[in-house]
């Protein structure tokens, strides 16, 4: 006996529970790999930005530079923007206060930050909303099924294996399908959420070196 005929032969519940099961995994493995292209051009983008940030080039040349050709994959390239567009908003009216200056810059970059933030945990539920529950999804469908096999029972004389198999194996299909699901799910969750931690790790760390190069330059001036 075939998966496929197991399948053809389940009841309609179980037939639901895999068909939301297999379209679960679908749409998992469409954001798995959404999520590895998006994260991995993040990755290279930041290290391709800090590069030049930390080459000793000139803040105003950089930030005309990135304005002529912006890279939205870029999420220290963005938080820059905001710092330098707000300091520069800031230091241009007369008589500014430069705490307020610092406050403003650090709370740019910190709306940045959140939107970036945002951007890179895009989808991320999803996945582990799949990782958690497909398996008792999938567990319903077999209960469901192994029910049903035991309730057909009652209208055999003779209860024997082979009466029962059909039923119980169509039935473990879907704690199998669930199983399929959810392990991807999963691990994609894991993997991506240490990236995005990571990420994000560096976001933070170059929005207060950052924000330390400013403030001495406010402070340095007159």
């Amino acid at each position: 006996m075939s998966i496929w005929s197991l399948v053809a032969n389940a009841s309609f519940v179980v037939q639901l529970v895999m068909l939301s099961l297999l379209l679960a995994s679908f749409l998992s493995w469409v954001m798995i790999f959404q999520r590895q292209r998006v994260l991995g051009q993040a990755r290279r983008a930041m290290t391709k930005f800090e590069d030049r940030f930390w080459s000793g080039v000139d803040l105003g040349q950089l930030f005309r530079e990135i304005n002529q050709s912006p890279n939205p994959d870029s999420g220290v390239e963005n938080i820059f923007r905001a710092g330098i567009k707000e300091y520069t908003r800031l230091t241009q009216q007369p008589g500014y206060d430069r705490d307020a200056v610092m406050d403003g810059i650090q709370r740019s970059m910190r709306v940045a930050l959140a939107r970036e933030e945002d951007k890179l945990e895009r989808h991320l539920p999803f996945l582990a909303t799949v990782g958690s529950t497909s398996p008792y999804v999938g567990l319903f469908g077999t209960v469901w099924g192994i029910m049903n096999s035991f309730r057909g029972l009652a209208n055999v004389h003779q209860a024997t294996l082979s009466s029962v198999a059909p039923g119980i194996s169509e039935a473990l299909v879907a704690t199998a399908i669930g199983l399929f699901a959810a392990i991807p799910a999963v691990i994609a969750y894991n993997r991506y959420s240490a990236k995005v931690d990571y990420l994000l790790g560096n976001y933070e760390t170059f929005a207060d070196e950052f924000s330390a190069i400013l403030h001495r330059r406010l402070h340095g001036s007159n």
